[in-house]
Order: C-alpha cells, then structure tokens, then sequence
C-alpha cells in the first residue's frame, strides 16, 4: 500500500504536465463563428478567398500525407463524400496538406487515386486559422459561412456522425 502512495505522489508533477497539455484550447474558433477569411491557389495558380463560397456548404478536412488517421480517413472522404456530393451545386470539398506543397501532395494524389480538391496549406496559414496542433481535422461550414461542425482525430463513429450533419445540412 505504502508503494502504491509513494507511486502516486512521485508522478504528481506529471499529471500536473499532461494536465496542462490538455488546457490547450483544441480550437481557435468557436461554432456557430464565421469562419476565418482566407485565401488558397489552385495548381493552376488561380486563388480564390473563402468568402467566394457563401451561399454553399463547404468541408475543409486538414490533413498530411504522412498521417496514418488521415490516410485512414481520405477513402471515406472520397467515397461518402466527394463522390456523392461533388456535382451538388451547393457544396464545396477543400482538402488542405498541412505543411505541404505540391512537390508533395502531386505524387500522393497520383498514388491514391483522389479526385477531390486537395491544396497545399505550407506555412500553415490556413490551419493556423483555425487550431495549433493535432490532424486530421474538419470543418463544415453552414451556407452564411458559419461554423456549425468541428471534429479533431478520425473515428468511424464520429466520421458517421459528421455525415449525417453533412446530409442534412446540404439538404435544407
């Protein structure tokens, strides 16, 4: 008995850290907050600025090649969603590589078969809109450009339950 209390108070100071770590906040904006404005460039070297996209329901899934959740969760973006969703007048898909270019993310679309929009995001300027750490993440956007959907990690259920708002959503 008396190990397992010098056990416990030995690790004190260190519960203490991994509760500090959690007390980052997960999120730089709140739901129901118009998203963050930014800009991104298409291979094409077009850009476009969020905003251009009011009045349609819009995805942002942030990712890395690298992930093995997100290399877990693309095929479910491309078959639940892009798929189903892609030629609906209402509805934008942007897929954005944390930290990547297209040096990057051209021999991963080639390699993976994707056929949503997948952008580079290098300095994190799109990211760092909205969170510090932790991928993949997703956004879903209301037709005003508000946030009504935030999920952090890849879960089937939660992937699930993402869908179901997305369904409904696109429906109104």
């Amino acid at each position: 008995m008396i190990s397992l209390v010098m056990v416990f108070l030995l690790s004190f100071p260190f519960m203490a850290q991994a509760q500090s770590i959690e007390d980052v906040r997960p999120w730089l904006v709140e739901m129901g907050q118009v998203t963050p404005d930014f800009q991104f460039t298409w291979k094409d070297g077009k850009t476009e600025e969020i905003v251009d996209y009011r009045g349609k329901v819009v995805m942002i899934n942030f990712f890395a090649t690298w992930c093995p959740p997100c290399r877990a969760e693309l095929p479910r973006v491309q078959e639940e969603i892009w798929d189903k969703y892609k030629d609906h007048p209402e509805f934008q898909l942007f897929v954005f590589g944390r930290e990547e270019d297209w040096d990057v993310l051209d021999p991963f679309i080639a390699s993976t078969g994707y056929t949503f929009p997948i952008l580079p995001d290098l300095q994190r300027g799109i990211f760092g809109q909205f969170a510090t750490q932790s991928i993949p993440r997703n956004v879903i956007l209301d037709r005003e450009g508000k946030i009504i959907y935030q999920s952090i990690g890849y879960t089937v259920p939660e992937f699930d339950k993402m869908l179901e708002l997305l369904e409904g959503e696109i429906q109104k």
